[in-house]
C-alpha cells in the first residue's frame, strides 16, 4: 500500500510541476480515447440503422421476381418470359433444406370502398406465414389465418395509411366491412403505423393483405396468361446466413428445372438480397471505421508521445533524487517499475477520462428520438476493451524509453549532475 501511495504522489508532483504541460498531454490521451470509442460506436450504430431499416422489411429475406431469359435452354428460345407459380413455393419447401420459410405473393391494385370514403390501393394476396416473413405488425384483431385461406375468405389486413383514407379518424375495430371492386369483405385485422423508408412494391401502411386463394378467385390479374398459382414474386429466408449463397444457388436449380432455363441466366429471375446487400453495407461501414479509427490511434500515438516527453522532463527533473536513491540501496528494478508505472498511470488516467466523457457524449446522443438509418451510439464492451488496449500499448511504449534512462543512471553519474 506505501508503495501505490508513493507511486501516486510522484505522479501527483510530477503533473503539478508542469501544470501546462501536463494538461495538454493528458487531453492528447484522453482525446485520442475519446475519438476511437466515438468512431467505432459511429460505425456500429450507423450498421445498426441499416440493418434496422432491411428488418422493416423482414428479417434477412429475399425476394425472387419475374424475369425473362437471355440464354437458349433445350431448344428453347431466348427471351421467353418467366412466371413464378406456387409450385415454385411447394417445390422450395420440400426440396432446399438450406431454406428455412418461403411464401409466395400475388399484387394486384383495386378500388376499396368504406361507408365514408374510397381510394385506389395495392392488394396483396398471400398466405398466413407472410406477416413472420415480412414483419407484417398488427396490433388490433389478427393476421390471416390458415382457414381463411383455406375457404378463399373475405377477410383483409388493413394498412394504417388504408384505414385513414377509408375511415378518416373514426374508430375501427376488428369486423367492420368495407368493399374490394364492388365485393363485400370483413377486416380482421389493423396495421399501427409502420415507419419504413425501404421497399419493392409500395409501402406495407399502403396495402390490404387478403389470402391467396382468395385473391385468385375475386382479383385475378388482367394477364390473357393467368392462371391460379401464377405469384408476383416469392419470398425465402435462408436456415443460415453464413449458408446464404449456398441457399440462393438450391433455390435457383429448383426455378431452373421447373421453367426450364440456365440456373446461370441472369435475366431469367431477378433476386433482391437484403443478406448480401447488409453484408455489403456492414463492409463499407467496417472500412470507413478501420479508416477512421485508424487516424484517431495516430492521435492516441501522438498523446503517448507527450507522456514520454513528460516522462523525460520528469527523469531529468528528478536525477539527483534517482542517484540519491540508488546510493541508499534502491534496485535498478525498483527504479525501472517507479517510472515505467507513473508513465502508465497518467496515460491510464486520461484514457479513462477520455472514455467517461465519450461515454457521456454517446449516452446524450442515445437519448434522442432515433434518426432514420441511424442506429446511435452503441458504446459496446468490445469497443471499450479496444480502446483501452490500445491505450495500454501506447502507455507501455511511450514509458519504456524514459523508465529505461532512469533505471541506467549511475549513483556517481547522477549525483554529479547539476540543473
Amino acid at each position: 500500500m506505501s508503495f501505490l501511495t508513493e507511486l501516486f504522489a510522484q505522479v501527483l508532483s510530477s503533473l503539478m510541476r508542469n501544470k501546462l504541460r501536463s494538461f495538454l498531454t493528458m487531453a492528447g490521451i484522453a482525446w485520442g480515447v475519446a475519438s476511437i470509442v466515438l468512431i467505432v460506436a459511429m460505425g456500429d450504430g450507423f450498421k445498426s440503422g441499416q440493418r434496422d431499416r432491411f428488418r422493416e422489411l423482414g428479417e434477412n429475406i429475399v425476394v425472387v421476381f419475374n424475369g425473362r431469359t437471355e440464354k437458349q435452354v433445350g431448344g428453347r428460345r431466348a427471351g421467353r418470359r418467366i412466371r413464378l407459380t406456387y409450385d415454385d413455393v411447394r417445390d422450395i419447401r420440400s426440396e432446399c433444406f438450406l431454406v428455412s420459410r418461403v411464401v409466395g405473393e400475388l399484387q394486384n391494385p383495386a378500388s376499396a370502398v368504406s361507408p365514408f370514403n374510397s381510394g385506389t390501393f395495392q392488394v396483396m394476396g398471400v398466405e398466413p406465414l407472410y406477416s413472420e416473413i415480412r414483419n407484417i405488425p398488427v396490433d388490433r384483431g389478427r393476421f390471416l389465418a390458415e382457414q381463411d385461406n383455406a375457404g378463399a375468405a373475405r377477410v383483409a389486413v388493413m394498412g394504417d395509411n388504408v384505414r385513414k383514407q377509408l375511415f378518416g379518424e373514426r374508430p375501427v375495430a376488428p369486423g367492420a366491412a368495407f368493399a374490394i371492386n364492388g365485393l363485400p369483405y370483413r377486416i380482421v385485422g389493423l396495421m399501427p403505423p409502420k415507419t419504413q423508408n425501404s421497399s419493392y412494391n409500395g409501402l406495407d401502411s399502403d396495402k390490404l393483405y387478403i389470402p391467396y386463394s382468395t385473391m385468385v378467385r375475386d382479383l385475378p390479374l388482367a394477364d390473357e396468361n393467368f392462371h391460379p398459382g401464377i405469384l408476383s414474386d416469392l419470398i425465402y429466408v435462408p436456415a443460415s446466413l453464413t449458408g446464404w449463397k449456398a441457399a440462393r444457388d438450391q433455390v435457383l436449380r429448383v426455378l431452373a428445372r421447373n421453367h426450364r432455363f440456365d440456373p446461370g441466366d441472369p435475366s431469367a429471375v431477378f433476386i433482391w438480397d437484403t443478406v448480401e446487400n447488409a453484408e455489403l453495407v456492414d463492409r463499407i461501414f467496417t472500412s470507413m471505421t478501420i479508416f477512421l479509427g485508424a487516424i484517431a490511434v495516430v492521435t492516441l500515438t501522438l498523446g503517448g508521445v507527450g507522456v514520454m516527453n513528460i516522462m523525460l522532463v520528469s527523469v531529468t527533473e528528478r536525477t539527483r533524487e534517482i542517484g540519491l536513491r540508488k546510493a541508499v540501496g534502491a534496485r535498478r528494478r525498483r527504479i525501472l517499475a517507479d517510472f515505467l508505472l507513473e508513465g502508465i498511470l497518467l496515460a491510464g488516467f486520461s484514457g479513462l477520462g477520455g472514455w467517461l466523457g465519450a461515454y457521456g457524449v454517446a449516452s446524450a446522443v442515445n437519448r434522442l428520438p432515433k434518426q432514420e438509418m441511424f442506429g446511435g451510439l452503441p458504446v459496446s464492451g468490445t469497443t471499450t476493451a479496444m480502446a483501452f488496449g490500445a491505450l495500454g500499448i501506447i502507455a507501455v511504449a511511450s514509458a519504456v524509453w524514459p523508465a529505461w534512462r532512469a533505471a541506467s543512471l549511475t549513483p556517481v553519474e547522477a549525483l554529479r549532475y547539476e540543473r
